[in-house]
């Protein structure tokens, strides 16, 4: 296979920062362009609902990272890794972890009560998708072969 795919340089940004920088620009330009608070009982609805994303964000991060740590494989986006791992959160969905930080993200956005970063949101989720993902997508089909495409197979990109 061995399959040369050029590094684009936003695959070498950490995902996270990738999805905090886009938060912090969203921040700022509430600070800019102002959005009018929510009504309160929308804006508790939004803290209760963004808890609850916050908590399963990180549920899912940590055990992803955890599977990744028990199967001695990279969770750097631009490295090769040494294993497929296919259970868990991998059983429902290709990237997991990518899925974490959107629902991290949504769970600050709801917990503040922040709209900006809400509209920037699909900005890093594209990222991830048109660059990112293709990337490590290649690279596994590089390392794994008809094993990786068996599991794109029966597990969606996102979900």
């Amino acid at each position: 296979m061995n399959t040369v795919v050029r590094i684009h340089p936003v695959v070498r940004i950490p995902p996270p920062l990738l999805f905090v920088l886009t938060f912090l620009a969203g921040v700022g330009l509430q600070q800019l362009l102002p959005i009018p608070a929510p009504p309160a009982a929308l804006a508790r609805a939004g803290h209760f609902a963004g808890f609850a994303l916050l908590a399963a964000g990180v549920l899912m991060a940590l055990s992803c990272m955890g599977l990744f740590l028990l199967s001695r494989t990279t969770i750097i986006p631009h490295r090769t890794a040494s294993k497929m791992v296919t259970q868990g959160p991998y059983r429902l969905t290709r990237n997991p972890m990518y899925l974490s930080l959107v629902l991290v993200f949504l769970g600050v956005a709801g917990i503040l009560s922040q709209l900006w970063p809400l509209i920037l949101l699909p900005l890093p989720v594209l990222v991830m998708h048109r660059l990112v993902i293709p990337y490590e997508e290649a690279r596994m089909r590089d390392a794994f072969g008809e094993s990786f495409e068996a599991y794109c197979g029966r597990v969606g990109r996102w979900l």
